[in-house]
């Protein structure tokens, strides 16, 4: 059985990183995008990456230009808007595809684990999903990621305990993390 510390990724200048150098620590791995209605979700995920970094907690960014074309510069010009704006600390990855025939395995293996449950209830949720449906009819069954800012919270033994859609309220993704810590 595989574990998601099988797994190498490309860090955002291309070099190869083994997820196995994060056994032990508390991941949440994020899909993101720079020009999202979700991009503010950067703003917690910054306050929660600086209170809980200390206790062995990371989060792993990788930008995707797969949803409404809302990631579309490189690497670094993500990057530096993330910093610029959010004060990013937390390490972000090159730009992947999360969905069809190239999408990274990572991904495909978190959402095969963990696959989407739904957005919620009420109508931005019920919109969201009538746009995600219609974003992801190009990837067929590997249509694997709905949204932007879809995160897997990760335990110490590397075992996918939860997904988030983008449309959990961030204080619940804290208060999960934390559990974990």
């Amino acid at each position: 059985m595989k574990s998601i510390y099988d797994f190498i990724v490309k860090d955002r200048k291309g070099n190869d990183v083994a997820l196995s150098e994060y056994k032990g620590k508390v991941l949440l791995i994020v899909n993101t995008a720079t020009g999202c209605g979700f991009t503010p979700h950067y703003e917690p995920l910054e306050a929660m990456y600086k209170e809980f970094r200390d206790r062995g907690f990371e989060i792993l960014d990788f930008p995707c230009n797969q949803f409404a074309n809302q990631a579309p510069g490189s690497e670094d010009e993500i990057h530096s808007f993330c910093t610029l704006k959010f004060g990013t600390e937390f390490p972000q990855f090159k730009k992947i595809d999360v969905n069809g025939e190239t999408a990274d395995p990572l991904f495909a293996y978190l959402a095969t684990e963990k696959p989407f449950q739904g957005f919620g209830k009420g109508i931005k949720n019920a919109m969201l999903e009538k746009f995600s449906n219609m974003n992801n009819k190009t990837f067929g069954d590997k249509a694997y990621i709905r949204w932007n800012f879809t995160k897997f919270l990760i335990d110490r033994e590397g075992r996918i305990v939860a997904r988030f859609e983008p449309t959990v309220d961030m204080a619940d993704v804290k208060k999960a993390v934390e559990e974990q810590l």
